[in-house]
C-alpha cells in the first residue's frame, strides 16, 4: 500500500502534517491533479487497491477505477524517469497513487477486525494483526492522500503479464524466494510489494546481490528526479516539494474525478 508506515518514526513522518483534529479532508480534486496516463502513457499501472489481491483481501472503498492519479509536477517528475529508464530497457509499474481518505478509514476498520486474516499468510506472516497500529504499519492518516506519494517498481522490459490473482489461491509470504512467492512482472526487490516485514526496508542488510542493486537502481533513479524514498518501503517514494503538504484529499479514484484536468 505501502504500508502506511513501518516504524515509530516513520509513523511520525508519514502523520506530522495531518491536519488539525476534526478537520475535514477536501472531496474534490483540484485541477493540479491528473491522470498520469495523460503525462506518460508508458508507464505501466497494476493499481492493487481496486482488486483482491492486497492485505485487506478484497476490494478498497474509494477505488473505482484501475487508475494512478497524482498531482501535475509528480507525474511530470515520473515521465522524466521514465523516458531515462526506457532507454536503459525498463519500465516503471505503479501499484498505487493519490489514495483517498475512505480508503484509509478501510484500512483502519480492517485493522481493528482481529478476526479477519484471510491475507495474512502472504502479506503480514510474522506480524500478530493486534500489533499493527502499535507497530505502525497502519495509521489514520497517509501521505499518498496528498497526491505526491507513490508505490512503484521496475520492469525489465518486454513486459510479461503479471498472472492474476483469484480469491482462495494459496498464500505464500511475501518475502519468499521470487519463484515461491505471488509471481510479479517486476524486477526482483527480495519482498513483494506491501510486504509487512523488515525485510522490506530498503537497505535492510540481509537484502544482498542483485536484490539490493535492484532497490538501489529504482531509488537512485527516482531521487534523481526530486523523490525521498521511505526507508521502511523500498516501494513507496515522495516527490518534494509537495503541492500540498497540509491537505488530505477523499474524491474516488476515478477518471471523472480528474476530468478535463
Amino acid at each position: 500500500m505501502g504500508r502506511i508506515v513501518v516504524c515509530a518514526a516513520a509513523l511520525l513522518a508519514v502523520t506530522a502534517l495531518a491536519p488539525a483534529a476534526g478537520s475535514a479532508p477536501r472531496q474534490e480534486a483540484p485541477r493540479s491533479f491528473v491522470a498520469l496516463s495523460s503525462v506518460d502513457p508508458t508507464i505501466i499501472q497494476e493499481m492493487r487497491y481496486i482488486t483482491p489481491h492486497d492485505f485487506v483481501g478484497a476490494p478498497v472503498d474509494g477505488y473505482r477505477q484501475p487508475l494512478c492519479i497524482l498531482t501535475r509536477p509528480v507525474a511530470e517528475a515520473l515521465h522524466r524517469a521514465q523516458s531515462r529508464l526506457l532507454r536503459q530497457g525498463y519500465s516503471l509499474k505503479v501499484y498505487d497513487c493519490y489514495r483517498p481518505q475512505r480508503a484509509v478509514d478501510h484500512f483502519v476498520r480492517w485493522a481493528k477486525d482481529l478476526d479477519d486474516e484471510r491475507m495474512k499468510a502472504e502479506f503480514y506472516p510474522r506480524v500478530d494483526k493486534s500489533r499493527l497500529f502499535a507497530d505502525g504499519y497502519i495509521a489514520e492518516k497517509s501521505g499518498h492522500s496528498r497526491g505526491s506519494t507513490m508505490d512503484l517498481t521496475i520492469v525489465r522490459l518486454p513486459a510479461l503479464p503479471t498472472r492474476p490473482y483469484h480469491p482462495g489461491d494459496p498464500l505464500k509470504p511475501c518475502y519468499a524466494p521470487r519463484g515461491e512467492r505471488f509471481p510479479d512482472n517486476s524486477v526482483d526487490m527480495g519482498t513483494g510489494f506491501d510486504c509487512f516485514d523488515t525485510l522490506a526496508h530498503t537497505d535492510d542488510p540481509r537484502i544482498q546481490g542483485a536484490q539490493r542493486a535492484n532497490r538501489q537502481f529504482l531509488k537512485s533513479t527516482l531521487e534523481a528526479q526530486g523523490f525521498v524514498n521511505l526507508p521502511e518501503e523500498w516501494w513507496h517514494f515522495t516527490y518534494r516539494p509537495e503541492r500540498f503538504p497540509d491537505t488530505y484529499f477523499d474524491f474516488p479514484v476515478a477518471w471523472r474525478s480528474v476530468a478535463g484536468h
